[in-house]
């Protein structure tokens, strides 16, 4: 029985040995590279710009958030100091008033939270286009088959990742 086993199991070895021994030179020619798109997108000149104008534009709104943050801390502290010697009607009000100042918090937070993240992909949808044609040419100058992710890859030789170069193109 162990020896019929072997046997099937030495007639499965053979095509399957065969099959790896064609596969392998043929993944050998094709021609791979890697970038990490997001490090060169956030890297290039125009996301520096964006970022600049995007905290120009919402430092007004990060003031009126820390604003909040500060006053909901201050009521808090006030109350871990004081809270033990006010009576029960000053307590209560305190801690409404704080509660109230955590909730404006909260929402002023997630709405620049909101506001940020949607600009942020409407910047990296804009910018898709010019990336996508910067690994095309990347593609067609050093003659390559497939371009992959850094993230998509355990292990790559530094000649093989092409960022920097990808980073040049989009500050062109």
């Amino acid at each position: 029985m162990l020896k019929q086993r072997l046997v099937t199991l030495g007639k499965l070895a053979i095509p399957v040995c065969l099959a790896m021994m064609v596969a392998l030179p043929a993944a050998a020619e094709s021609r791979m590279a890697v970038v990490d798109l997001r490090q060169a997108l956030f890297s290039s000149n125009e996301a520096r710009t964006f970022s600049e104008q995007l905290q120009r534009e919402f430092a007004a709104s990060e003031q009126e958030v820390r604003a909040a943050q500060d006053e909901a801390r201050t009521l808090q502290e006030r109350l871990q100091k004081d809270g033990a010697m006010m009576n029960e009607r000053e307590r209560d009000r305190l801690n409404a008033e704080f509660q109230q100042k955590v909730q404006e918090f909260n929402g002023l937070r997630q709405n620049l939270d909101q506001e940020v993240n949607s600009r942020k992909q409407a910047f990296l949808e804009s910018a898709r286009p010019e990336v996508d044609a910067a690994v095309k040419e990347l593609m067609s100058e050093h003659d390559l088959d497939v371009i992959l992710p850094t993230e998509a890859v355990v292990y790559v030789k530094p000649e093989l990742n092409l960022t920097e170069q990808l980073l040049e193109k989009l500050n062109r």
